[in-house]
């Protein structure tokens, strides 16, 4: 068996992101403010997930409006997070509406803000319903023409088959989140055609609490790992690539419809542009059923 901090690298679940996402309320809020704590999580890389702090933001964010859903979230990165070490959230409530509440979130460690996010909540209201399709329209020309069934997929864990190394038994087990990629991940260097677009399957490894807020939350968690892959692949750019220098700079979303991540989700995206060593991307969610889900654009530096 392989551990690092206590955690088996080849068991599969998703104990990772709940406990990510636990928080723990402070006493020391200041006037028309609540705060919480939360624990960034093992990555064998230098520095902390993204995904972590907009989860827990949109975490915290949620503790302190229990009569509206999230409908979206805007956050800057404006520090990496150390490994293990525990975020301050400063949830700032700025409006209580009857139809929609707002809240600015400061993510605060070793006393410096490393990440700021808005988000805005709504109650339920009746309307015209008009989903947004998965981004695969325009890739019928390259090749990109329809989606294969997750099942049909090699796991992540088959595709590192024969790879050894923290990175891959991180990829294979340990981001709470089986992710099967189409076309091939780009975990490894390889000879592939530039294609600026990609999709992927995302289910959780085991079963999560019957709540909407913790799936709003995995959304949230689960959506940065792989939106900068677009980009990547119109660079011909691996994740393995010596000297690849990544971090997500800005980030946006959307939640349109209840989830489940304890069933299969799409997770089809696009990469806008790439340009002064940046990358820009957008990305939706479906369910098998085709349900839009949510919407992400984000923005992430690319530097070799």
């Amino acid at each position: 068996m392989s551990t690092v901090n206590g955690f088996d690298t080849n068991v599969a679940d998703s104990t990772r992101f709940l406990d990510a996402v636990r928080l723990t309320e402070q006493d020391d809020a200041p006037d028309g403010h609540r705060v919480f704590t939360a624990t960034t999580q093992y990555v064998p890389w230098p520095k902390a997930y993204g995904g972590d702090m907009v989860a827990q933001a949109v975490a915290a964010a949620c503790a302190t409006v229990p009569d509206k859903a999230v409908h979206s979230a805007h956050s800057y990165f404006l520090r990496p997070a150390e490994i293990g070490g525990d975020v301050r959230y400063e949830v700032e409530i700025l409006r209580d509406g009857r139809g929609y509440a707002t809240r600015h979130v400061r993510g605060l460690q070793g006393g410096k803000v490393i990440y700021t996010c808005y988000a805005s909540f709504a109650t339920a209201a009746d309307g015209a319903e008009i989903p947004g399709a998965p981004l695969l329209g325009a890739a019928a020309a390259e090749g990109l023409v329809g989606v294969p069934d997750p099942e049909s997929l090699p796991a992540s864990a088959e595709a590192l088959a024969g790879r050894d190394g923290a990175d891959a038994d991180y990829w294979s087990h340990g981001r709470s989140f089986e992710m099967r990629h189409v076309p091939d991940p780009i975990y490894l260097p390889g000879d592939r055609e530039r294609l600026p677009r990609q999709a992927v399957w995302i289910k959780a490894f085991s079963d999560l609490p019957d709540d909407r807020t913790v799936h709003d939350v995995a959304l949230a968690y689960c959506c940065d790992y792989t939106i900068l892959e677009p980009s990547l692949r119109a660079l011909g750019a691996s994740w393995s690539d010596d000297g690849l220098r990544t971090a997500s700079l800005d980030h946006a979303m959307w939640f349109h419809r209840p989830a489940r991540l304890d069933d299969w989700v799409l997770y089809s995206q696009e990469s806008i542009n790439v340009g002064s060593s940046r990358g820009l991307n957008t990305g939706r969610f479906h369910d098998r059923k085709g349900t839009h889900l949510a919407t992400v654009c984000q923005e992430g530096l690319l530097a070799q």
